[in-house]
Parts: structure tokens; sequence; C-alpha cells
């Protein structure tokens, strides 16, 4: 690393003052996105943090390289069935975008998916939309919609071209490959036909960003659409779709502990919604529309005195009529549920991994012996994959571990065969059985057991350099997934270490809630106590040893970096929430009214706001001895805000530490920079740094000649 000066963010004053404490903030300033002074101090940022990396640049194009040699670049995916169409996906080498492609059905009878190749010439082939002809002369893009009518003649797609998640609606006439004049602008992500194949539900956000109205548009009818629903409580998302069976448009409304859902005739272009369960505080509850005997049924999963969920059927005609198909249990929480014309699938959560269960429903009128849909590794992922067919001989799911890509089976429903259409490709030698994948489990400081997922080459020496992710937040779960780009760090000898901490949902409604509100620190000392556990087990030392977590796993990783920076040698915080409680305390904001049931109202309740400023990062900053930092962020993201990680970067070093650095992507969004080319540089950029700093004693100096090889590749 060179000596040359960081670039020092000026202080400027500015008062905050809550339920009688006074906080003086120097860098609130920041905030002013307009400013030049702003991005010139953001580009100064990024020009030292590239200038202290370029020692890495041929690690991080050597990992490119990997990346790409070992990525099947002009591929395609699995087809699926809709009506008399097959869809599927392309990809083409030197083509930063997927290509959506469609070919006609050859014979209605026969489920069977169409096997091609990339050199194949498909017949009938018809491109849908290229991502890459919409992408041209932006320098971000991202896909939203890509919705057909049920006839299969007309396109919507959404596309977001500044990664502000605010996304354009278009249409075309896919007989003809015409664009239609009908433009709707400002809109959230998706759209949604009716059954009438003209009328088109979506949904606009507020100034907060929050989905707050749903709208629905008759095409070419060449006047605004008309307001179908808003929703005035300022906690509540919404989001409107289709049931599987076609015949019901669904309307959720949802905040972090209460939901309701709405439904109408998918056939009626002028149908009203009616309220299935009226809303009640605390009380989540989802709706799948299923026929048995010939009823048409709600089905119900609820958490009403059931803390991890019950399933219920009601008849549509009184949805109050419950009867109880799954009881509550403590070890087992309750996902989903997914109806077709013969069959159920419930997706549940059972020792910490995710899990699902056929149900056949018989010819009486009523349900079949539930069936597990199991296969074979400890740290299996397996879930439905696409299924958009309602009455179909074949049930498609997905399985991945860790250490297998990702495979894709047809279920044949009447023999029960697995029939395996693909696995994702992986090129060169590459060998699962090379890699060990394991769970541990850490003891948390209240005694409670915490999950851990270790994985690594099989011929690493112990203590190895280590990467720990953790995120803990929304009952989000991190579930086992195969990465290429990991395999850049597995083969150099780096553990990889997933802390499943509380605020996840991986042992059920209780763990998560074990890590909100005014629990949330568990999330932060579960964390540390894997990372202690991680030492003494002898699978790594703490100078190597470096933590990741983006977003809310962003906030965690700016906790432990105050509260145990002796626990990591470096820290790699992507679109972090660091500056917390300034962002909850602002209800004009995207991460304030809707997310106070996650983290409490620190505007309402002093304790709210004395426990969320004991350990929000940015207020606890101090001068003393940190780990290496790198702060990943964008400055379009609405989500959290480039100006947390600017804010927190800006006080560590006015704090005197002295390896930080702050990396923002200037046309991007939460989710990074777009392009699948761009995508693998950015991680080639991280894991090069990750690299360097979890080996810092042999590389502290910038000799990273042997991280360039992969040992064990």
């Amino acid at each position: 690393m060179t000596g040359t000066t960081p670039p020092i963010a000026k202080r400027v004053e500015h008062r905050r003052e809550h339920h009688g404490d006074v906080f003086v903030d120097q860098y609130e300033w920041l905030r002013e996105k307009a400013n030049p002074d702003v991005i010139s101090y953001l580009e100064a940022e990024n020009a030292y943090t590239e200038e202290q990396t370029a020692v890495l640049e041929p690690l991080r194009q050597r990992i490119f390289d990997e990346i790409k040699a070992r990525t099947k670049e002009t591929d395609l995916s699995v087809p699926t069935r809709r009506g008399d169409w097959w869809y599927y996906g392309r990809s083409f080498e030197g083509k930063q975008y997927g290509v959506q492609c469609r070919c006609p059905v050859a014979d209605l009878d026969d489920w069977t998916p169409p096997v091609f190749d990339e050199d194949t010439e498909v017949p009938g082939e018809q491109v849908l939309l290229d991502e890459n002809v919409e992408a041209q002369g932006h320098d971000f893009f991202s896909l939203g919609a890509a919705s057909v009518t049920l006839d299969g003649h007309t396109l919507a797609y959404s596309v977001d071209v500044k990664g502000d998640e605010r996304y354009t609606l278009r249409f075309r006439d896919l007989r003809t490959g015409q664009t239609y004049d009908d433009v709707i602008e400002g809109i959230g992500a998706g759209a949604t036909w009716a059954a009438d194949n003209r009328t088109v539900y979506y949904v606009t956000v507020d100034e907060a960003w929050r989905p707050d109205t749903v709208w629905r548009h008759r095409l070419g009818a060449g006047q605004p659409g008309e307001k179908v629903h808003h929703e005035p409580d300022e906690r509540f998302w919404i989001g409107v779709g289709r049931s599987r069976s076609d015949k019901y448009l669904f309307i959720a409304a949802g905040s972090s502990i209460t939901s309701e859902m709405l439904y109408a005739d998918a056939t009626d272009p002028d149908a009203t919604f009616r309220s299935i369960l009226p809303r009640r505080e605390g009380i989540e509850y989802s709706v799948e529309h299923a026929v048995v005997g010939g009823e048409d049924r709600f089905l119900i999963l609820h958490n009403d005195g059931a803390e991890n969920f019950t399933l219920v059927e009601a008849p549509v005609s009184d949805p109050t009529a419950f009867r109880t198909l799954i009881e509550h249990r403590d070890d087992v929480r309750l996902d989903g549920v997914d109806a077709f014309a013969t069959q159920l699938v419930v997706s549940y959560r059972s020792e910490a991994l995710p899990r699902i269960q056929l149900w056949p429903i018989s010819a009486d009128g009523d349900y079949g012996l539930a069936e597990d849909i199991t296969f074979d590794t400890e740290l299996t992922s397996s879930g439905l994959a696409g299924n958009p067919n309602w009455a179909a001989p074949r049930l498609r799911v997905a399985t991945t571990s860790f250490v297998v890509p990702l495979r894709i089976y047809d279920i044949d429903l009447a023999t029960g065969e697995r029939i395996l259409l693909r696995e994702q490709p992986v090129l060169g030698d590459y060998r699962p059985q090379e890699y060990v994948e394991r769970r541990d489990w850490a003891v948390a400081e209240d005694g409670a057991r915490v999950p851990v997922s270790i994985i690594h080459h099989a011929g690493v020496e112990f203590p190895a350099p280590a990467l720990i992710y953790g995120y803990g937040a929304y009952e989000s779960c991190e579930d086992p997934r195969f990465s290429i780009a990991r395999l850049s760090l597995l083969d150099r000898g780096m553990v990889f270490v997933v802390a499943h901490v509380r605020g996840g949902g991986e042992l059920g409604r209780q763990w998560y809630e074990q890590g909100k509100l005014l629990n949330k620190k568990n999330t932060f000392t579960d964390f540390i106590s894997v990372a202690r556990h991680l030492v003494d087990t002898d699978v790594t030392r703490a100078e190597n040893l470096v933590a990741l977590g983006g977003s809310a796993g962003g906030l965690l990783m700016g906790a432990v970096a105050n509260m145990a920076p002796d626990a990591f040698a470096g820290i790699l915080a992507q679109v972090p929430f660091v500056d917390a409680l300034t962002t909850i305390l602002d209800p004009s904001l995207p991460l304030t009214v809707t997310e106070w049931d996650e983290w409490g109202n620190p505007l309402a309740d002093p304790d709210v706001y004395e426990y969320m400023k004991s350990y929000s990062p940015y207020e606890n900053v101090e001068p003393k001895r940190y780990p290496a930092i790198l702060a990943m962020t964008s400055l379009n993201d609405t989500r959290v805000y480039y100006v947390e990680p600017a804010k927190w970067v800006a006080a560590l070093r006015h704090a005197n530490v002295d390896s930080v650095l702050l990396k923002t992507e200037m046309s991007a969004g939460h989710g990074g920079i777009s392009g699948r080319y761009e995508r693998w540089r950015e991680a080639a950029f991280q894991y090069a740094w990750v690299l360097a700093t979890a080996d810092r004693d042999r590389h502290g100096s910038g000799q990273v000649d042997d991280l360039l090889g992969a040992p064990n590749a």
C-alpha cells in the first residue's frame, strides 16, 4: 500500500436533538447529493481506493479470468412451458445481459422440455426481449417485469436505467414485434396481466419509495391508468399478483408484523377487490387458491396463535370457516404453500434448512399422504423452480448446496420419477468431492446455539484464512447456494463461513424475534461468538479472519467493528446500513416508517432511541485500533443511501483509523453495478482485497505473487 494521504471530509456541525439527547453530526452535509463538493469527495475517495489497492490489480485480473473461464458464457436455460410456448433465456459470450426467448410447443401432450444447446438452431425461435439492446446507451440497466399475457400475444416489460428502482413499463406485440405507444413511468418493478389479456396491474411508489398504490391500465386505451387500491398506512407495502389457477387477482398489503390480502375476479377488467380476512395488528397471513372436490378454496397460512404459522383452508365463499391442515409446531417453520390442480406443495423449514413436501389432492376431494421431497447432502437447499402451470403432469424443483451447483429436476407426478434436466455448468475440472461443507454450532453469550456453515477445499491446512458472512435481519435466511466466484477463494486455501445469526429465520420465527427491536444486539454478539468459535476450534486465527455483510448485514459489520475490532483482520461492508439511527429518525426516507416494526420507532420511544444509539455504528466510532475496512456503496441506492457509508468512513478517518477505504459506484443502485462482466470485476475487486487482508502477515507489504495462482485449482 502507498503512503498517500487519504481524503479528509470537512466537518460542518449539524445539531440533532431527540428525547433530551443532543448529537452533533459533523458529516450530515454529505447527504447533499447535488452538491458538487459531495461528488468531488466521493470521487476523491474512489481515486484513493484505487491507488491504495493498485498492487492487487494482477490478482483482481486473475480472479476475473478464473470466474470467466469457469462460466459457460454462451448458454441457455431449461425451457419452461406456458400455454403453447416454451420460454427460456439465452446468454452470449461478450454480452453483458440476457436475451429472453420462446419457441412453439411441437406436441401439446408432451411436457418433456426440448433439449437445446448453445449451437442448436431452435425451430420457430422468437426473441421476446434482448436486454443488451434495451441497455444500449445506459451505464446501468435492470430488467424488472417480463410478463406475457395468457394468450401469449403481448409482453409487458419494465426497465430501470438509473439504479433507483423506479421502472418504465412498455408493451410489445409479440405477433408483429411492434412496441405499443403506451408508456408508464416511475412504477415498481412488477406487472401482472388480468385474464382478459388487455388489462395490466402495476404498483407505484410514494416519495419515500414505498409501494403504496395499485393501478390498472387497459392496453391501447390512450389514457392514464385507473387507481384500484391505495394503502394509506405508511408502515405497509403492497404488491399485486395473479393466482396460478388464473381465476383470481390478489393484492397483498403487509408490514413487518401485519398483513392483509384482497382478491378479485381475474377475468373481470372492472373487478372490485375484497378483503379475504380483515387486518389485525400483529397477525400475518398469505393466501393461495386451490380447487378441491370441485370447490374453490383459499389456503391460508397464518400466525394467529401459531408463532411458526399454521396452514388452514376455507371455502372462498366464507374465508373464516377454517379447517386446519397443518398444526403449529415449535420446531418447524411453515414458509408457504403452492396449489396446483392435483397437488399442493408445502414449503417449510426444519433444522435450519428449507424443505418441500408434496400433498396429492385425492379424487374424493381430500388430500392424500404427504411426501417429503428429499436430497442426499447435509446442506442441500431445495424449492420449487418456476411451475407457472395450474395443470401439468410434472413438477419442477431446484436443489443446490455450497459445493453442488444448481440442479433442475422435473418430478413425474404419476410415477414419482425424478428427471435431472440440468446442472449448472462449471467449466474446467471442478469436482464437488474435492470440497467440504459441514454444519457446526457456536454458543452465543446467552447460551443460544448458533448454526454455522463451513465450506473449504478438502486439502486446506488449518488454521486457515477465513471469510465469515452474516446478515441477520427481516427473518431472511442465508441458505446454501453455489457460487462460481467463491471457488477463487476456496482454491486459495480460504475457508468460507456463514454465521446464521439471530434476526434471520433459519430456526423459526423465534430466532427472528430474538434479533430485532430491543433484542437487536443478539445479532451482533452472535456473530462475534461465531468468530471466536472459529478461532477456538482452530479453523482460523483472528489475524486471518475477514467479515463480510451487506445492507442490514452492513449494519452488522459496522457494529462488530466497534464491539470487537480485535476479532477480525478486515471488514468488507457492502451498501452498509451504518447510520441507522439518523435514517430511522427521518420518516421521509425509504428505510423509516415501514422499518419501525423491525427496529423500533426512536422518534416516539426514548428507550428505542437510546438502544439504537448504543449500537448504531456511526455514532459509536471512537479512536482505537480497527481492522482494515472496505466500504462499498452506490450513488443511486434508494434503500441505503450512499451517505451512510460516506459519513461512517469520514468519522473513522477523523478517529485516526489507518486502513479504511470507500468505493462508490457512481451509476448503480442497491444491488450494485449491472452487467455480468462488470459484476465479475466487482467480485474480483472485493475478493482480491479479502485475500490480501486475510493473509496480511505475508502480504501486508503488497507481495501478493503467491496469491496469483490457485494452488488447489
